[in-house]
């Protein structure tokens, strides 16, 4: 398994927080970064997510010239938000410019206020999200793309590549969220799965399972398990069943990582955030506590190990 750091790109007091929080996740041997996307901070959005909110993009493209070997991206891109043309290219020159270290993490979002201020449906913000996405991966991997949707209409645009390999066609798709359709998502366009807010029990007895059967259904490999999980280290076992994975005692987290890496996880991300608590996402020094204990205690980032 690799292991990622979820970087606060809100509610800080400068932006060099921001490339310092980065580098010192790379010195500490994490395999990846990722920040959270929000554009219209309305009340709802602010209540979890205050200002200042640097955007997805601009940050990465700015931690892309502040790292080396950190892969970076998104946990999760609400992707009706912004036109898929942009989206595509936005993704591709930061792909290039990093040297080939984007994570494109994506989600539908769900903030009723956002959408309306964005003037996005938001009960097409599913439908939205598919064809935007074939979309993206058509002017990832054509030279010129023509496409005529429900909500895009697109004649002989130039497509607009990111880094390719043999083994790396596009960069990595995950796709967010714990739901049915999110899962159909992640089968149908080949892309990671990146749920979270999950118990152990229903990861393992609900979400998995699930997976595995729609693909099955739809003939396709099961995607990837890329959670992202709270991390929440106490000094105390917390009570089940209805304990979070990444919460309770130190034991507890080791043996949740245990159970990913015998779920299949590829990727796991850590997040120190405890949504709307202000103090958690300003305690830089208990979180990277929490993370330094994990990488010298229970997981060793560089050989891909638990202890």
């Amino acid at each position: 398994m690799r292991f990622g750091v979820n970087i606060l790109n809100f509610a800080i007091e400068r932006p060099e927080q921001l490339a310092s929080r980065a580098r010192i996740a790379e010195s500490l041997g994490f395999h990846f970064a990722l920040v959270s996307d929000h554009i219209a901070l309305t009340p709802g959005v602010r209540s979890r997510y205050p200002e200042p909110f640097y955007d997805c993009f601009a940050t990465l493209a700015w931690l892309a010239g502040q790292t080396t070997t950190l892969e970076l991206g998104t946990t999760v891109v609400v992707l009706p938000y912004r036109h898929p043309v942009q989206v595509a290219r936005l993704v591709a020159n930061i792909d290039q410019i990093s040297g080939g270290r984007f994570i494109f993490g994506v989600g539908v979002g769900g903030n009723a206020d956002e959408f309306a201020v964005l003037g996005v449906p938001l009960n097409r913000r599913g439908a939205i999200t598919n064809e935007y996405l074939e979309i993206i991966h058509a002017l990832w991997t054509e030279d010129e793309v023509t496409y005529h949707g429900h909500f895009v209409q697109l004649d002989s645009v130039s497509g607009t590549r990111p880094v390719v390999t043999a083994d790396r066609p596009h960069p990595p798709v995950w796709v967010g969220g714990r739901s049915a359709a999110a899962m159909r998502r992640a089968v149908r366009f080949d892309a990671a799965w990146h749920p979270n807010g999950m118990t152990p029990a229903w990861l393992s007895d609900v979400g998995m399972p699930r997976l595995r059967e729609l693909a099955s259904e739809g003939e396709r490999p099961t995607p990837a398990l890329c959670p992202r999980i709270k991390l929440d280290l106490r000094d105390e076992p917390v009570g089940e069943p209805d304990r979070l994975i990444g919460v309770g005692s130190l034991a507890q987290i080791l043996e949740d990582l245990v159970l990913l890496a015998e779920l299949g996880a590829r990727d796991v991300l850590f997040d120190w955030y405890r949504a709307g608590d202000m103090e958690s996402a300003r305690d830089d020094d208990h979180a990277w506590h929490m993370l330094s204990t994990l990488a010298d205690g229970v997981i060793d980032l560089r050989g891909e190990r638990l202890r």
